[in-house]
């Protein structure tokens, strides 16, 4: 069945609703996680499931195909492998928003810390996309936060904020902490001064850090 163009999936809410056809389409449990890791950039299979712990193989293989089947996320040539990468095609990567809103609004349901959950530093791209994308900085920067084995560059300008990981070249500044450190820090919730002295630190320039991370 087809619906714009586009294939609907088998599973339906009968529902001709769009909140309901967009939970058709992404409402599946681990879906949104999928697109979450695919917003950072293309992935292949093994990248994909070493980035969402606790799903399995074959569940993940049937995510796959579903999004692929309702034109959310399509395979593209890996060049690094010659293999298979998936990435989100532009309808998929409308997605960034919801998935931001999502994020934003989660912010209560994070201050408990993780709790034992299992965190990756590489989610901090989402996290800060979603928390910082409404600053902006007069003089253009850029800094890195650091959580777990990650280093994330914030690219700060007069027009807002561009995150990505980081490669072999790191920012001159960068602050390191646990992920409720440097989650709070993002939100607002924390000053750079009240993030240091909950256990984080600091390498170049704190000046920069509170110009880029400070609310408006």
């Amino acid at each position: 069945m087809k619906a714009g163009g586009r294939q609907m999936p088998k599973r339906s809410y009968g529902q001709y609703c769009g909140l309901a056809r967009a939970l058709d389409v992404v409402g599946a449990r681990w879906s949104l996680l999928i697109v979450r890791e695919l917003l950072v950039g293309p992935a292949r299979y093994g990248e994909l499931l070493a980035g969402l712990p606790g799903i399995a193989t074959n569940l993940l293989a049937s995510r796959l195909k579903e999004l692929e089947e309702v034109g959310v996320v399509e395979r593209t040539l890996d060049t690094d492998s010659n293999g298979v990468a998936y990435v989100l095609t532009s309808w998929g990567r409308e997605l960034r928003d919801t998935v931001a809103s999502l994020v934003r609004w989660s912010t209560p349901l994070m201050i408990a810390g993780p709790q034992g959950d299992t965190f990756q530093g590489r989610w901090l791209v989402v996290a800060l996309d979603a928390l910082l994308r409404d600053r902006r900085s007069k003089k253009a920067m850029t800094i890195g936060l650091s959580a777990d084995d990650a280093v994330v560059a914030v690219h700060a300008s007069k027009t807002g904020m561009r995150v990505e990981v980081c490669g072999e070249e790191r920012p001159a500044t960068v602050f390191r902490g646990e992920p409720a450190i440097v989650l709070g820090l993002a939100s607002g919730m924390l000053t750079v001064e009240q993030a240091v002295a909950a256990g984080g630190s600091v390498t170049g320039h704190e000046a920069d850090l509170t110009a880029v991370l400070t609310p408006a």
